[in-house]
């Protein structure tokens, strides 16, 4: 019923820079909040970014500075630009949007995830 499909991860070194899309598609009415998480092998998935429809941000202080939030309401797409990357930021980042199917019905949505390595 809805998609959300990442893109733009890739290997890259320490002090570098990332850009990560993500664009969701299917049958819905809105989108309202949209966000970004990360999981590292062997540890929790935790909270990177959000950002609401009226693009109010918050970062997980881990970032703060470093990434930005931002989204296209009119191409249902959200992006995180990330620099200054550190090894410690190799994760997958998983795209996650609540979705507005019909008045009253509302649906979280997870992307499939795209690898972020930062290393030499």
């Amino acid at each position: 019923q809805v998609q959300l499909v990442e893109s733009g991860g890739a290997l890259v070194q320490p002090g570098g820079s990332l850009r990560l899309s993500c664009a969701a598609s299917g049958r819905f009415s809105s989108i309202n909040t949209m966000g970004w998480y990360r999981q590292a092998p062997g540890k929790q998935r935790e909270l990177v970014a959000t950002i609401t429809t009226g693009k109010s941000t918050s970062y997980a202080d881990s970032v703060k500075g470093r990434f930005t939030i931002s989204r296209d309401n009119a191409k249902n797409t959200v992006y995180l630009q990330m620099n200054s990357l550190k090894p410690e930021d190799t994760a997958v980042y998983y795209c996650n949007a609540d979705v507005r199917i019909s008045l009253g019905v509302s649906l979280n949505s997870w992307g499939q995830g795209t690898q972020v390595t930062v290393s030499q």
